[in-house]
């Protein structure tokens, strides 16, 4: 089942990615059903151009929010500011949960928005809708 998301919510992933740039940006997406209901940007402690690195106490905070609110875990999003939208091997290796990851791409004037499983080496791009 494609995850779908509001056009506000694709917005915002884009727009975070963009006012952190040339640091690459992260965050959260929460919700139900396969339908993102909450976008949570997040501070990447690694301030850097090729790695991100969520900030462990707003992961904890945002999680525990999650939780609390009976949504989902449902995707992690972060851009690639010099690259394309696809997984890195850094960005395999931080894939921990069967989850959507989005990457969006700044290399480019027009974002580049692609979502990917990752299981261990395995990576296959996912569909979503933007609603």
């Amino acid at each position: 089942m494609k995850l779908s998301l509001e056009k506000e919510h694709f917005n915002m992933m884009i727009e975070h990615s963009k006012r952190e740039a040339p640091a690459e940006a992260c965050g959260v997406l929460a919700g139900l059903d396969n339908k993102v209901a909450k976008v949570f940007p997040m501070t990447n402690d690694e301030h850097s151009n090729t790695r991100y690195l969520v900030n462990p106490k707003e992961q904890f905070a945002v999680f525990k929010q999650i939780r609390e609110e009976g949504l989902s875990l449902l995707g992690v999003y972060h851009s690639h500011v010099s690259s394309v939208a696809y997984p890195s091997e850094t960005d395999c290796k931080l894939a921990v949960y069967d989850i959507a990851y989005f990457i969006i791409s700044l290399q480019n004037k027009e974002p580049v928005v692609k979502a990917f499983r990752i299981n261990d080496d395995n990576i296959s791009e996912e569909e979503y809708e933007v609603l």
